[in-house]
C-alpha cells in the first residue's frame, strides 16, 4: 500500500497524527470525542459527558488519613478519582495507576472492566485492551497525576483526600499507606518513601490552575504542609472533622 502524503503538514503536526494512529490502532481511547481546547499537559482525552462536568472532584490518595472516610460516601457527591489499590474495594468514576506492578494486577485481576482504568502510555501498556492512556504523560506519581486528571476534566472545586506525605509512627519514618503490607506495596515495618516528588508535582499542579479551589483534607489541626504547599491561595487544609460537616457525612 503506498505511503500517505499531507502536504503542508509541520513536524509537530505529523507527530500528533503518528500518537493518533499509534492510539486507534491500539484501541486504547475510549472516547470518540475530540480532545477539548483546554485539555491539560499529560492528558490525552476526556469524555464529554455529565460525569465529568460535575463542579466537585474528589482526589483520593492512599494515605491513612483518608480511612476515616467512606469512598462511599462521596460518590453522589462529586466525580471521584481513586489510586492504584483502592479498585480493590470501591470503584472510583476514575482509577489512576501509574506504576507497572499495579497496571499487571489490576488488569490480571480483570479490574479495567469495571472500572475506568488510566495510566501512562509506554511499551507495556499500549499492548493492553480496556485501558486508558495519557499521551504523552506527566511521568509523575499516581496521586499528582490524578490530581491533575481532575483539573482538566471540569471540577472547581476539587477536595484532596490521603495526600499526607510524612510517614506514621513516633518519628514518621514508616510507611503511610492504606495498603502497606499487602501486594504491590511496601511491608508495614519500612521506611516511609520521601514525598519530595509528590510535594513538588501536587503544588505544580495547583499553581498551573489558579482558578481550581483545592482543598486538602487531613486528620488534625496540627497536619503537616510540605514547604511547596505553603502560601498558595487557591488551596486550603481542612480536618476530616470539618470536611464531614460540609458535606454532612455522618
Amino acid at each position: 500500500m503506498p505511503k500517505k502524503i499531507y502536504p503542508g503538514e509541520t513536524k509537530d503536526e505529523r507527530k500528533a497524527r503518528k500518537i493518533r494512529e499509534r492510539e486507534i490502532k491500539h484501541r486504547k481511547i475510549v472516547s470518540k470525542n475530540p480532545v477539548p481546547t483546554d485539555v491539560g499537559r499529560g492528558i490525552t482525552a476526556i469524555r464529554n459527558d455529565k460525569e465529568h462536568t460535575r463542579k466537585i472532584a474528589f482526589v483520593l490518595g492512599n494515605g491513612r488519613s483518608r480511612l476515616a472516610i467512606d469512598p462511599n460516601d462521596l460518590k453522589d457527591r462529586g466525580t471521584v478519582y481513586g489510586c492504584n489499590a483502592l479498585y480493590r474495594e470501591f470503584t472510583p468514576d476514575y482509577l489512576v495507576a501509574v506504576d507497572t506492578k499495579m497496571i499487571r494486577e489490576i488488569h490480571a485481576a480483570g479490574a479495567y472492566t469495571t472500572n475506568n482504568v488510566w495510566t501512562n502510555a509506554n511499551k507495556y501498556t499500549r499492548e493492553l485492551q480496556g485501558i486508558n492512556l495519557f499521551n504523552p504523560n506527566l511521568g509523575w506519581s499516581s496521586g499528582p497525576t490524578a490530581l491533575n486528571f481532575a483539573s482538566h476534566n471540569g471540577a472547581e472545586t476539587i477536595y484532596i483526600l490521603g495526600f499526607d506525605y510524612v510517614g506514621i509512627g513516633k518519628q514518621n519514618e514508616l510507611v503511610n499507606n492504606v495498603y502497606a503490607g499487602t501486594e504491590n506495596y511496601k511491608k508495614v515495618n519500612d521506611r516511609a518513601t520521601y514525598y519530595g516528588n509528590w510535594q513538588r508535582q501536587t503544588s505544580m499542579v495547583i499553581k498551573r490552575n489558579p482558578r481550581r479551589r483545592y482543598i486538602r483534607v487531613v486528620e488534625t489541626e496540627d497536619y503537616f504542609v510540605p514547604d511547596s504547599l505553603v502560601g498558595l491561595e487557591n488551596l486550603q487544609h481542612i480536618t476530616v472533622d470539618k470536611f464531614k460537616k460540609i458535606l454532612k457525612i455522618s
